[in-house]
């Protein structure tokens, strides 16, 4: 039985939203969508290997908790006391010792989860410590590993194994898979997706942060069936070095296709100034019935960063365009 407290704003006004992601991508969708609604989910990757998760993992055998930290933070209560545990949930040790680089909100998240034996209980009472705007979830109830099929420059294919490794490879990502092949989603989360309004995909590490939840077999079945509106977000810049060097705004999108073919995308809203070839991308979109909505979404300050209050009235025009107001469509 889940030991889950009554936790901050899940049932208040506002559109559903339930945002798929990790890091610091899902970080910048949160920031915004909280600014739009009371009622968002964030389902979150589990297949984190590196840092003080992957240290935590790997001793512990439980799930990353650094990507649903970084989510909860970006939920927390702007008051004095959401920032402040905010704060304190991000604040990283620096030490000589085994404590060296563990965030103090990864270990307070994995105390909860041996204390309650509920990975989803334990995300519920930081969620009410911290008076978030929301709710956060795993994307499964077991640690994932991400493999991905590698092309060299010599036209070999090689295996690329974990998701540190996956997201550094300087070569062309032909296929990911995760590890188990056919995991078992948090029921949760499923559920969320059903009930939603709308789906948010990115921005983010494409293939290790994004693509995942879509090789969830329950996860993509709910986003097949559920009534939600998908959107996806494209990514400020191109990477120069990484996981999807020299891929192009579309690139992102046909990934996205290849790996679920059957996921409806009812608009993709990208900063002109991260397109390349406008007109290609608008080509992309149009043949697949996706409405694109070029706006300024990054930071005055020149820096690759969404910012909140552009980001939600980019998401604002597309809800308000296609709903009206959608909080009312269900009772």
């Amino acid at each position: 039985m889940r030991a889950t407290p009554a936790t901050g704003r899940t049932s208040g006004g506002g559109p559903a939203f339930v945002a798929l992601g990790g890091g610091h991508g899902l970080s910048a969708s949160l920031s915004a969508l909280r600014l739009m609604s009371d009622r968002i989910t964030a389902v979150v990757t589990v297949a984190d290997d590196g840092g003080s998760s992957g240290r935590l993992r790997d001793e512990l055998g439980v799930l990353p908790p650094g990507d649903l930290r970084m989510a909860l933070a970006a939920l927390c209560d702007d008051s004095d006391w959401g920032r402040t545990w905010r704060d304190v949930l991000q604040h990283r040790f620096s030490s000589a010792g085994d404590l060296d680089r563990h965030a103090v909100g990864n270990l307070l998240i994995v105390a909860l989860w041996e204390l309650l034996g509920d990975p989803v209980g334990g995300l519920d009472w930081v969620g009410r410590l911290l008076g978030a705007r929301g709710r956060v979830l795993p994307m499964a109830d077991v640690p994932l590993s991400i493999e991905a099929d590698v092309r060299r420059e010599d036209g070999s294919v090689v295996v690329v194994r974990g998701q540190t490794s996956v997201a550094q490879t300087a070569d062309l990502i032909e296929q990911v898979r995760l590890v188990p092949a056919d995991p078992p989603a948090c029921a949760e989360a499923v559920a969320a997706i059903d009930a939603a309004d709308w789906v948010v995909l990115g921005p983010g590490s494409w293939y290790t942060s994004v693509l995942p939840h879509l090789l969830v077999p329950e996860l993509r079945a709910a986003l097949g069936r559920t009534s939600a509106k998908t959107i996806v977000t494209l990514n400020l810049e191109p990477e120069e070095h990484g996981e999807t060097a020299g891929m192009r705004a579309e690139d992102h999108l046909e990934v996205l296709h290849a790996h679920a073919p059957d996921l409806s995308i009812h608009a993709v809203v990208a900063d002109p100034g991260a397109v390349e070839d406008i007109e290609t991308l608008a080509d992309w979109c149009h043949a697949r019935g996706a409405r694109l909505l070029l706006r300024q979404v990054s930071r005055g300050d020149g820096s690759a960063q969404h910012d909140p209050l552009r980001l939600a009235a980019a998401f604002r025009d597309v809800v308000e365009s296609t709903w009206g107001d959608v909080g009312r469509r269900r009772p």
